[in-house]
């Protein structure tokens, strides 16, 4: 399915974590995110969940976990 990181077009499997699609498409940026320095934030802003499951369309941005708080 497609989802977007960063207003990149990314292919994601069905079923995984936005972490898990990130890593798949910027391991760098998901390092990052694993260390705390960055956080995922949905469409809205929001830090999305660990446990949230991307879907079809989906939108994400990589932002500084200082500007997310």
């Amino acid at each position: 399915m497609r989802i977007y990181i960063d207003a990149r077009p990314v292919d994601a499997e069905r079923g995984v974590t936005p972490l898990d699609a990130l890593g798949s498409h910027d391991k760098a940026a998901a390092a990052l995110v694993m260390d705390g320095s960055r956080v995922i934030v949905d469409h809205r802003g929001l830090p999305v969940s660990p446990e949230e499951r991307v879907t079809n369309g989906s939108i994400f941005r990589v932002v500084s976990s200082k500007q997310a708080s």
